[in-house]
């Protein structure tokens, strides 16, 4: 490994950790929010505002932006930290998250915070309106690139199958999915309550490109995305196996923090957690 590499690799790590530790400050601020599939995300999210897309927060209506939807729009803690993080708006403002009057609500609403490029969290929308802003990019010869994260639970919604077959029909290869892939939704276990498996297989079959990774591995998550970069005719599917809750000992792989904020002592607890990590 590079120099250069090793050095970006400790960067997007430094990142995520500041990125997890204000999604707990967030979500235990506001007493309510979800902090599972927030954190579970980190890395996916990190890698694409810090290395992957080209953006300019200071001026986050610029048209040869890349645009990223969050179409799991409940993990909205985890984008507006990156945001924040990111320069689009003050760190400061994160505490107002779901207070009354604030722009941080619940779910990414277009038009009330730079850089939230959809409205989005009723589950299965997301990726037709990545597809929609992947579509006007090919007619408007611009050459941005749409990344849309979806939840594995998303993937139950018929809503999802119909974007994916008319994005393979229509060649849209400036769309990139990527698919937080860990394993637990709201009910249970995703392949208890209404099994999408196989999902690359499945996602193959719709006439998409597909590449499985390591979710929490930065060093995967650029190399698939330089792939996604170089697949042609047709869009790229990431499929990253994530786990839940990540770096919060007592929330990994617990379904009852899908949507439920930690009190005043689990807050801090989780944030001793996060903080004693340096690597």
């Amino acid at each position: 490994m590079s120099s250069s590499q090793e050095e970006l690799l400790q960067e997007l790590g430094k990142k995520a950790r500041v990125i997890r530790s204000d999604i707990i400050r967030m979500v235990a601020e506001a007493g309510s929010g979800h902090p599972g599939g927030s954190l579970s995300a980190v890395e996916i999210v990190t890698t694409l505002y810090f290395h992957v897309m080209r953006i300019r927060p200071e001026e986050p209506d610029w048209p040869d932006r890349d645009r990223f939807v969050l179409s799991k729009g409940h993990a909205a803690p985890l984008l507006y930290a990156v945001l924040a993080e990111r320069g689009y708006f003050p760190a400061e403002e994160l505490l107002t998250l779901r207070k009354l009057g604030s722009r941080l609500q619940g779910h990414p609403a277009f038009g009330k915070l730079p850089g939230v490029e959809a409205s989005t969290g009723s589950l299965g929308q997301g990726l037709s309106i990545s597809l929609g802003i992947a579509l006007a990019g090919k007619i408007d010869r611009r050459d941005y690139r749409v990344y849309a994260l979806l939840g594995d639970g998303e993937n139950e919604e018929g809503q999802v199958w119909e974007a994916a077959m008319a994005a393979a029909h229509y060649g849209v290869d400036n769309l990139t999915a990527v698919l937080d892939y860990n394993g637990l939704q709201i009910d249970g276990p995703v392949a208890d309550v209404l099994s999408p498996l196989p999902l690359p297989e499945k996602w193959r079959s719709f006439g998409w490109e597909v590449r499985e990774v390591d979710g929490h591995s930065f060093e995967e998550l650029l190399a698939a995305f330089e792939w996604a970069k170089e697949v042609h005719g047709r869009p790229s599917m990431i499929i990253a196996k994530t786990v839940k809750g990540k770096g919060v000992s007592f929330m990994e792989n617990a379904v009852d923090w899908h949507g439920k904020a930690p009190d005043r002592e689990q807050a801090a607890k989780a944030l001793a957690e996060l903080e004693a990590v340096t690597s």
